[in-house]
């Protein structure tokens, strides 16, 4: 029976089709866009299947079943296992049948969402979104693998930041699509939408999403497209060159500033709903689609980042991310400093937060990293930022909580907050970021 499972989820085995150039030409083609497609909603929706609690967490706290600092851990349940499964996940993603990966993680986690819209249990959420974690991490390092496999060297920026996207189009689906949803029909069902959302994409996934060219009986891209990097790691085995991941102080730093990254990323999208209504008196409603104005410019950002990195600074993403680093502060500083009373203010700053964070996620998040190690070993990096990534929007999650449940004062049945401490809190690991990421601006590149 385990046989069975290891062999189900094992790289796909080398095809031998004679093809004709035409017929390559045309196939590569083919296969390449049901990949890049697939991998892209897909992944937008294991998004949805993520950012469903965030939409519901001030309906749940005024329904009196979760308090504050009872979502931060919940919340952070998930961040945690999606950090251990990142780095676990990734280099079994370079080992693994992307397709079959893929579709299993986003179906056990439109499952989970499913099960939550059925209880309001504090342990049970705990247990649950701790497991949604997991099965979360089952999404981004499959995607990532399947974009070295089928996009070359040269061309990878442009796909790359295209497919991260898929975060954006996640977040518009779920801070408008899921919270109109929930204004309609109850907390309850922003967990089951997005868990009928899930299981679709799964669907998709598992049909559209191939594991690569080779399985196909076609050459692998590097000798396709002729595009070979300087250092080549061709005759070293996954093993060694994931051990080489590990060893390199590059994609160590880049990991910690996308950790910092990263805390000042979900201390909006995960309290940025609530700190709206909270604090600025927006409806539930109002407050998702200020937010979600961040995923439209987060779509802009990513397109955007790979493409002028790939074709105006010839693959180096240094320049870009510093820019997108700056202003990211400045966004955060408006969202969070400027008077309240202002519509229009937080609108713009959600804009500018999305367009920055959109490049900052392709870059810091994962594309920098992936072109400094082999694409051997695209997982192993791209897990090894993912876990301290999220280790950082885990511990936002709960400290964050504690923070606001600290600040939080009742009289007569009104509540209010003082945010003073968690703003400075998520201020300053934005600022963190951009320092550290100027450690790694001479990092080279393999193949």
């Amino acid at each position: 029976m385990i046989r069975k499972i290891v062999n189900f989820y094992t790289v796909s085995s080398v095809k031998a089709i004679p093809v004709n150039d035409q017929l390559l030409s045309k196939t590569y083609k083919r296969l390449r866009w049901s990949v890049f497609i697939s991998a892209t909603i897909g992944y937008s929706l294991f998004y949805v299947c993520r950012l469903s609690l965030s939409v519901v967490k001030k309906p749940i706290v005024d329904a009196g079943f979760l308090n504050e600092s009872e979502l931060g851990m919940i919340g952070s349940a998930l961040f945690f296992t999606y950090a251990v499964g990142k780095l676990t996940n990734g280099f079994l993603a370079d080992r693994s049948n992307i397709q079959r990966f893929m579709a299993t993680g986003l179906f056990l986690s439109a499952l989970v969402n499913l099960a939550l819209g059925s209880t309001t249990m504090f342990m049970a959420f705990v247990m649950l979104w701790g497991f949604n974690g997991w099965f979360q991490s089952m999404g981004a390092a499959p995607s990532v693998v399947s974009l070295s496999r089928w996009f070359s060297n040269k061309e990878r920026g442009t796909y790359y930041g295209i497919w991260s996207a898929s975060h954006s189009i996640g977040k518009a689906i779920t801070f408008v699509g899921i919270a109109f949803i929930v204004s309609l029909f109850g907390w309850q069902w922003g967990f089951y939408a997005a868990g009928i959302s899930g299981l679709s994409g799964a669907a998709m996934v598992y049909l559209f999403l191939h594991d690569s060219p080779e399985s196909k009986g076609l050459p692998s891209i590097a000798d396709y497209k002729n595009d070979h990097a300087e250092i080549s790691t061709k005759n070293k085995s996954v093993g060694a060159v994931q051990k080489e991941v590990l060893k390199n102080p590059f994609i160590w730093i880049l990991a910690v500033s996308s950790a910092m990254m990263y805390i000042s990323r979900y201390a909006i999208e995960s309290w940025g709903i609530f700190y709206l209504e909270a604090q600025k008196g927006y409806t539930n409603m109002e407050a998702s689609s200020i937010i979600s104005v961040s995923a439209v410019s987060g779509i802009v950002g990513t397109v955007v980042a790979g493409i002028i990195s790939d074709k105006v600074f010839k693959s180096s993403r240094n320049i870009p991310a510093l820019v997108a680093g700056l202003l990211n502060v400045l966004s955060i500083s408006l969202f969070l400093f400027y008077p309240d009373g202002h519509v229009w203010m937080d609108t713009l700053s959600m804009v500018l937060f999305g367009f920055a964070i959109g490049i900052l996620i392709t870059f810091l998040g994962g594309l920098m990293a992936i072109d400094i190690a082999s694409k051997k070993a695209s997982g192993a990096a791209l897990g090894l930022v993912g876990i301290a990534s999220y280790t950082g929007a885990g511990l936002q999650d709960i400290v964050s909580g504690f923070l606001i449940a600290d600040g939080k004062s009742t009289v007569e049945n009104i509540s209010t907050y003082d945010f003073t401490i968690a703003k400075w809190f998520w201020l300053g690991s934005a600022i963190i970021s951009v320092v550290l990421a100027l450690f790694v601006w001479n990092a080279r590149r393999k193949d």
